[in-house]
């Protein structure tokens, strides 16, 4: 029976060329990684896809919430993408036809769904009701052993004897849960998400621009220890110590995945979404590796910012750690496009894949797993 953890396959020569790759991008470049939620499960989180069931067991959420998730769950019925996030997005969008309707005072200013009828209170309740349940189901006591072994490996040399790149290290992390910036901080790295303060902090995006950084954590969906005060646009971070009702029970700033959703136009995300459009354009002459992981390029708005800067900047690589047998659509498409595809990488479960060099495998190579990958970053094979 194959060892699914056993990292010896890496010292033959046509996988050992792949590794030597990407330990080669890692000394040598500037480097960004891509966290999705395939990083957090090591932890004892669950995927988005498994974030249903979760929400729909949460006492949290009332029947009429209940029933709005099942109509809009059989709705996406036969689709891939078919998780709590992309229910979120289409709730949300039900809300701005909503106000819309509401704004030029349309007779008619509910939406049918099923038989519900539903106005803006109710898809207002819903959509928060449903952040508290992913909020309780992500703040929980977990692992940090997996993340704080991966930020060593990051910020400390690939292999003993080689120098690695010093300069700040780049996390667009799409999961809401804290573990980048725990590990961050018991590593004792200097670092920022946007905000300033301690474990209560307010958003000030020019900690983005502070040199002496060796870390920068942009939170690409939001986080479930931030809030909305009213009247007030830019997150503040609340403690979960914080018991009283005026601060802790204020709006949950968390954002799905989707490009049709109304905060893409608004700050934070704004300020965050083009910061990650410079990372991904790095100036002519320097070289930047993305490194993408545990993500399944289930957010539409991030594939689109990473095709156009392969398209715009040919001084962007990107690595993609893949947790299926086959390539996706998406992975399909950049590597079939003989205008990007030296620069990217592909180490599949199934195989490699750069440019004109393709090694199918009919087992599974465990460079895959987000913990295997910290192994060979640390230099084990």
């Amino acid at each position: 029976m194959q060892n699914l953890d056993d990292l010896s396959i890496f010292r033959d020569k046509q996988f050992s060329e792949a590794v030597d790759k990407l330990e080669k991008l890692m000394a040598q470049s500037l480097r960004a990684f891509i966290i999705g939620a395939g990083c957090s499960k090591c932890a004892g989180l669950p995927l988005t896809a498994e974030l249903i069931s979760t929400v729909l067991k949460n006492d949290k959420v009332d029947k009429t919430s209940r029933d709005i998730l099942e109509i809009i769950k059989n709705n996406f019925a036969g689709s891939e993408l078919s998780n709590i996030e992309n229910y979120l997005s289409e709730l949300i969008d039900f809300l701005a036809i909503v106000e819309r309707r509401t704004e030029t005072n349309a007779d008619n200013k509910a939406i049918h769904l099923g038989e519900l009828i539903c106005d803006k209170n109710t898809l207002v309740n819903t959509i928060e009701q449903i952040k508290q349940a992913i909020v309780n189901a992500v703040e929980k006591n977990i692992s940090i052993e997996t993340h704080w072994k991966f930020i060593k490996a990051i910020h400390r040399p690939i292999r003993p004897g080689k120098s690695g790149v010093n300069q700040c290290v780049d996390y667009l992390v799409l999961n809401y849960d804290t573990l980048i910036e725990d590990a961050l901080a018991l590593e004792k790295i200097t670092f920022t998400d946007g905000l300033v303060g301690g474990v209560t902090g307010w958003w000030e995006p020019k900690t983005f621009s502070d040199d002496r950084l060796f870390a920068r954590v942009l939170k690409l969906h939001g986080s479930i220890n931030w809030r909305l005060f009213p009247g007030e646009s830019l997150p503040r971070r609340v403690s979960e110590t914080i018991k009283d009702a005026n601060i802790s029970n204020q709006r949950i700033v968390i954002w799905p995945a989707s490009t049709k959703y109304r905060e893409i136009q608004f700050d934070p995300f704004a300020q965050l979404i083009k910061l990650a459009r410079e990372i991904l354009r790095p100036q002519s002459g320097t070289q930047r590796v993305l490194v993408i992981c545990g993500y399944s390029f289930g957010d539409q708005h991030i594939n689109l910012e990473i095709d156009r800067a392969l398209h715009e900047s040919t001084d962007l690589t990107v690595l993609v750690f893949w947790s299926e047998e086959t390539l996706n659509d998406v992975l399909k498409k950049w590597n079939d496009d003989f205008s990007i595809r030296e620069q990217i990488l592909i180490y599949g479960k199934r195989g490699f894949w750069h440019g004109d060099v393709v090694i199918p495998t009919t087992f599974d190579l465990p460079w895959w797993k987000f913990e295997n990958l910290i192994r060979l970053l640390g230099g084990e094979r």
